[in-house]
């Protein structure tokens, strides 16, 4: 979380550091994290993503390698916007209902976030293997990756062999750990979106429940309902 969290879209804008309740968060998910002896710890550029893998690397005791792949989509003149402004521009539905096809004013293309970030899982899976060798009945290599919302359910649509189209019906919130095993035949989907906390707080905003989707991944189901009415 940040102070823009929520109310606006985030997107690339610089500066935007995590808030006490996002260092809580942090602190929460390399506490999750506990166990793990990561091969590596990759992370998006902006700030708020490397304080995050800051708080896992001090707590895993692994460095950090930024990898520009993974930052956040460009949403072009979207950035910064109130999301309830935006909920009333046309692109809005196709963002919503047709993913695939959009692509944001002066910015990126959902589909092209998406296929630069699946490239850098797929990259990282290749290079780790080969610098670790084939695990046999060993456990393969673990990296861990700090991402945003739209990029992390586009890696996971594509892991389940969902269309782009249908990513939206996903749910990533703030500080949310997901896993993923890559196998030589299929992905396997350990765990989506597990914050630590009880069911309550995953319950959908009230935005989410009317079908809408929280662009850029929303506040989580814990904070205040900011998103577009």
């Amino acid at each position: 979380m940040t102070d823009a969290t929520g109310p606006r879209l985030a997107g690339r804008a610089p500066g935007l550091h995590l808030n006490d309740t996002g260092r809580a968060q942090a602190a929460d998910a390399a506490r999750r994290l506990s166990g793990l002896r990561p091969a590596a710890l990759v992370s998006s550029p902006l700030e708020r993503c490397q304080e995050t893998a800051q708080a896992i690397a001090l707590h895993l005791g692994t460095a950090v390698t930024t990898d520009e792949r993974f930052i956040e989509c460009d949403y072009g003149s979207w950035t910064g916007r109130n999301l309830s402004d935006l909920a009333e521009e046309p692109l809005w539905r196709v963002v919503q209902d047709h993913p695939s096809a959009a692509r944001f004013p002066g910015g990126e293309s959902l589909a092209a976030s998406s296929a630069r970030a699946v490239a850098a899982v797929r990259d990282w899976n290749t290079r780790l293997l080969q610098e670790h060798g084939d695990a046999g009945d060993d456990a393969p290599p673990v990296y861990a990756v700090c991402s945003h919302g739209d990029i992390i359910k586009a890696i996971v649509a594509d892991a389940l062999g969902m269309h782009l189209d249908v990513f939206q019906r996903l749910r990533v919130d703030p500080g949310s750990v997901t896993s993923i095993t890559y196998t030589r035949t299929r992905p396997f989907l350990n765990v989506l979106n597990d914050t630590g906390a009880s069911l309550v707080g995953g319950l959908p905003t009230r935005a989410e429940a009317r079908g809408d989707a929280a662009v850029g991944g929303g506040a989580g189901g814990g904070e205040p309902d900011t998103e577009p009415s």
